[in-house]
């Protein structure tokens, strides 16, 4: 692979077309900075389908496209993140990798072994991270003591290859673990299969350093799609929808914090009274609406996965840092399974105490 010059777009390849890596594939034609030089899949009748649909060059031979880009994007099922992201990794190019990075923590080291022997960018496609929603946000979060979230979905075939807490939770616990920042204290986690062998829909709670606490729930057994993260903090309190990319921010309004604020150093210590001696802060005849001030996030309409892409070729080019580097891949990925080893603890302690 010959070095690129400045100036000149970099050349990217997607291994794995199917429904993800289609859209990686269709974004990257048209990306800044980007060259697509092609696409490869071990299923013929889908490359060639692909390569038609989007007027790209095919490569039946993932070595012959890896010879000839300098980033690549993987987008092939889970259980194969390693084998293609080692291949590819052999030959010196960068890596975005799909979500999870790896079934297992040992597949992950290797991929960062690996990666840090040729020094490669490694970098996850946890997609979320670019929300609008999120980004909107953004400037609103101040240190989170409780977190809520919900990903649900109707079920497809794909991704039931891992438990719902890898297949779509783990999105959520790279944003929560992202976002507070913190070690994670404590887990616990129940879940169901459904329709697998694996839990279809899980809830874990976890608690971090210093207090905070973040509650999550996945299914992939759901009649409808919902994707929604809550932010509880001192400042106010952060709705999201990550489906329509826009979300809310209630807060106190600057005069009644003023004001709160000169309650708060009264003699008792506990600010002004409510009625009934509960401390508190006494709402004025208006009720919430008078003290709180609604400030809405909204969509800048910008697509998530083609600004995740615009973040890896600039980090692949050396213009900007890894936006979700390998490690913090690998951190969502331990205490993914930490919740998929506490849920299947809980189901086994759950029938041997119904028999």
């Amino acid at each position: 692979m010959s070095a690129r010059g400045a100036g000149e777009r970099l050349k990217v390849g997607v291994l794995g077309v199917g429904s993800l890596g289609f859209h990686h594939a269709r974004l990257l034609r048209d990306l800044e900075g980007a060259e697509l030089v092609g696409v490869h899949d071990t299923n013929p009748a889908r490359l060639a389908e692909v390569g038609e649909k989007l007027g790209v060059r095919t490569f039946s031979a993932l070595e012959e496209l890896a010879d000839q880009v300098e980033a690549a994007i993987i987008a092939v099922p889970t259980i194969a993140h390693e084998a293609i992201a080692r291949a590819a990794l052999r030959h010196g190019i960068h890596v975005l990798i799909e979500k999870p990075i790896a079934p297992t923590l040992a597949e992950a080291d290797r991929i960062l072994e690996d990666a840090a022997k040729v020094g490669a960018t490694v970098q996850i496609g946890h997609v979320e991270r670019f929300n609008a929603a999120l980004r909107a946000c953004e400037p609103y979060l101040e240190e989170p003591l409780f977190v809520e979230c919900h990903r649900l979905a109707p079920f497809a075939p794909r991704g039931t290859d891992v438990p719902v807490v890898l297949d779509l939770m783990i999105h959520d616990l790279d944003l929560v673990l992202s976002i507070m920042g913190r070690k994670v204290t404590s887990i616990a986690a129940v879940g169901v299969p459904v329709l697998t062998s694996s839990p279809d829909i899980a809830n874990a709670r976890l608690e971090f350093e210093g207090g905070g606490v973040a509650n999550l729930t996945a299914s992939r057994v759901s009649l409808e799609r919902t994707r929604k993260i809550r932010f509880f903090q001192r400042s106010g309190y952060i709705s999201l929808d990550l489906a329509s990319g826009r979300g809310e921010y209630l807060r106190l309004k600057p005069e009644a914090a003023a004001v709160l604020s000169l309650l708060g150093g009264g003699a008792n210590g506990h600010g002004a009274t409510l009625p009934g001696g509960a401390p508190g802060f006494p709402l004025p005849a208006g009720g919430l609406a008078d003290i709180v001030e609604r400030i809405e996030l909204a969509s800048d309409g910008a697509e998530p996965l083609k600004c995740e892409l615009a973040s890896f070729v600039a980090a692949a080019r050396g213009d900007a840092p890894v936006a979700v580097s390998g490690r913090q891949g690998r951190d969502a990925l331990a205490v993914a399974l930490e919740i998929v080893r506490r849920i299947e603890r809980h189901v086994v302690e759950t029938d041997a105490a119904l028999t």
